[in-house]
């Protein structure tokens, strides 16, 4: 990862001189040499820093916003600064080249992943209103219109900006300039406490209800008062001398209320200082230009529900067992059962002993002993040995979940951040729970994968054994549903660009009940703000989609126009993209109390839109060639590695969903509608749920 470069101080006093490599807002990478000034905090409460700098191959001024890697280790401080990113770069994405870019920030670049991320923007226009002290009726009437006119854009986009205050709004004469972005938030979402008194909402200061776009009309208003009169106005109710102040009185009734519900809206403000302008801001709207992608996605299920199922896709455990017991071996793929003969323990060395269980009469005590027991597998000589748990014999046919994707799309990372979710819990408002198949195999997992992963450290590749380098099991966990009914449910990552042609692959791949086909944005999106991590990587955009996904596809039985396995397509390492619509949107969702059919096919429409826009239709061939399939969005890590580590702890990011989405396809999870709808639909409202993508 490239980040900002030692710097070499001239002499005392004078400017900082370094080099600074960033983003810019088109995508593109660029570094250039700086000019920095003083650093101070921009609000001791806090933890960005703030200065003054000077881009010397242009002569541009400029204003940095940084985090100290101190600060920066702390993800809460990360999250702050990439809302404000993503904000800025929202902002100028639909407003660049229109009469209201200059109500915000301009955004010059940005570097987040580094050790010490920051933000770049365009000097400042005009002074803080703190600093202005004489006005005329006439300018105030223009800030009034400026300030409200900035709030009634943000609204448009669906975003609340809090925190408005005479230290964020700027003045330079004849127009505003509206800073602050860091205090952003979705209109809808819960409030949190943001603010000093008297410039935020008394909901907004106790962090009740959720945000609301009139909650940045009280600030507005008490900016305006502060204006008109010198002094700050009253914390939790109107001014006892508005009437007194007729700028104030004509252009704000209402804009005082206790509650955000009886204020008026930034747009009807407006529309009182400048009749027609919110009218005028609403036509100057980006066209949406998802549309044919959207239909197209609605039209591919369609299809799909038109197409009769091969053998009902749910699974609620009826039928899961074999005649004989048997199950496929985890690691040689070839059939096993259980045989009481070959059971073992392991003693105070870690070291495999004979279990003979023939003289436990006690049932409950049997019971324990064969839960840490495993089975040694000889179904294949040539194989090294290797041992089965117990559990993953006893309860019936394994749910297999195989992960599949070409080895550079972070398929070991997005795994073993699922099943760290899952054993924090992640399962139970579905009404799920689980347990490990073997305490002591689990344990190892946790020690060897979750633990190094969450502390930051960037993982090898899957290791293990494996069917010669394609199915190589990863974990298995046993679930008990709602129902009380206990499954194996076992991880395999799949190298599907080596897949050997013999019979225990076919064999394992006839007995694969849910795929996760992960899609590396590199690879598969010709977006210039992937160029620097393609080439960090060696990689180049491949429009023929991913080898792996069609070496396993073509590998799977059809016996109608669709394959009925159930799936999830993942676009993963989303971080890369989290300022790209739809993927902003999504990765700032909360994660779900429970598994909303009309959301999840949003997700699945926004997803499809934007592999067909950009990627093209081969990355989308899963999709199109397993009948029950969703799309999603995940992070595994949050952020990009930098020198080996993940500077902020690896943070996930959605990666639960897709497996929410398979366990819902094979009946573990009750779902409104059954599994066959939540898997294609009902031919209603389609991919609405959930709201439009800002």
């Amino acid at each position: 990862m490239t980040s900002t470069s030692h710097s070499d101080v001239a002499e005392p006093g004078s400017a900082q001189r370094t080099t600074l490599a960033f983003t810019a807002p088109s995508g593109r990478r660029r570094t250039a040499p700086v000019r920095l000034g003083r650093e101070t905090r921009r609000d001791p409460l806090l933890p960005q820093r703030i200065r003054n700098g000077l881009l010397d191959d242009e002569g541009q001024q400029f204003v940095q916003v940084r985090l100290t890697a101190a600060d920066a280790a702390n993800p809460a401080a990360r999250a702050l600064l990439d809302a404000e990113a993503g904000t800025a770069l929202h902002l100028h994405r639909v407003l660049d080249d229109t009469e209201f870019a200059a109500l915000f920030p301009e955004i010059i670049g940005y570097e987040l992943d580094a050790a010490e991320p920051f933000l770049l923007y365009a000097a400042p226009r005009g002074t803080a209103a703190a600093r202005t002290h004489v006005m005329s009726a006439s300018d105030q009437r223009v800030f009034a219109r400026d300030l409200l006119l900035a709030l009634c854009v943000l609204d448009g986009q669906g975003l609340v900006l809090r925190g408005v205050s005479p230290a964020t709004v700027l003045w330079d004469g004849t127009s505003v300039q509206l800073w602050g972005l860091e205090g952003v938030a979705r209109a809808g979402r819960p409030r949190v406490r943001w603010g000093r008194a008297p410039y935020c909402s008394p909901e907004q200061r106790r962090g009740e209800g959720l945000v609301d776009s009139r909650d940045a009309v009280w600030s507005a208003a008490q900016v305006l008062y502060q204006l008109v009169t010198g002094r700050p106005g009253p914390a939790d109710r109107a001014p006892a001398d508005l009437a007194a102040h007729r700028v104030l009185a004509g252009t704000l009734p209402g804009a005082f209320a206790p509650l955000a519900a009886d204020r008026p809206t930034p747009a009807r403000l407006l529309d009182l200082l400048a009749p027609g302008a919110a009218e005028r801001l609403a036509l100057t709207a980006a066209a949406d230009d998802t549309g044919p992608h959207h239909a197209a996605y609605e039209n591919a299920l369609r299809l799909k529900r038109k197409a009769a199922a091969a053998e009902p896709p749910g699974d609620t455990g009826a039928g899961r067992e074999r005649g004989n017991g048997e199950v496929l071996c985890p690691y040689c793929l070839e059939p096993l059962q259980l045989d009481l003969t070959s059971l073992f323990v392991t003693d105070s060395k870690m070291q495999y002993q004979p279990l003979d269980v023939s003289g436990l009469g006690n049932a409950l005590r049997r019971q324990d002993v064969m839960r840490s027991a495993v089975q040694k597998c000889t179904a294949d000589p040539d194989f090294p040995e290797h041992f089965i748990p117990v559990p993953y014999l006893t309860y019936g046919r394994p749910l297999t979940v195989a992960m599949v994707g070409q080895s550079s799309t972070g398929k070991s990372h997005l795994l073993t951040q699922m099943i760290a979710e899952i054993t924090d819990g992640g399962l139970e408002p579905f009404g799920l729970k689980w347990q490990s198949v073997n305490p002591e195999q689990h344990a190892r997992f946790v020690r060897e994968r979750v633990q190094p992963l969450r502390n930051g450290k960037v993982l090898d590749h899957t290791g293990g054994l494996g069917l010669d380098g394609f199915a190589r099991f990863v974990e298995s966990l046993l679930l008990t549903d709602a129902r009380g009914q206990t499954r194996p449910v076992a991880f395999f990552d799949l190298g599907g660009e080596d897949l050997v042609r013999t019979d225990a692959a076919l064999r394992f791949l006839l007995g694969v009940d849910a795929m996760v086909f992960v899609v590396d944005p590199a690879l598969a999106l010709p977006l210039p703000q992937l160029d620097h991590a393609r080439e960090r990587w060696g990689l180049e955009v491949n429009r023929d989609g991913d080898l792996a996904f069609g070496t396993v596809l073509d590998r799977l039985p059809k016996s109608g126009p669709y394959l009925e396995v159930a799936a999830a397509m993942v676009l993963g390492k989303a971080d890369l993209l989290r300022f790209q619509p739809p993927v902003d949107r999504w990765l700032g969702e909360a994660p779900p109390a429970s598994l909303d059919p009309a959301r999840v096919r949003a997700e699945s429409r926004d997803v499809y839109g934007l592999l067909r826009r950009h990627a093209g239709q081969a990355w989308l061939r899963p999709f199109d060639a397993i009948r029950r399939c969703t799309l999603h969005i995940a992070s595994a890590t949050g952020g990009q590695e930098d020198r080996g580590r993940y500077p902020a702890g690896a943070g996930p990011r959605r990666v639960l969903e897709p497996l929410l989405s398979l366990l819902a396809m094979h009946g573990l999870i009750d779902v409104p509608g059954g599994a066959e709808a939540f898997a294609v639909g009902t031919g209603g409202s389609g991919g609405s749920g959930g709201g439009k993508a800002k």
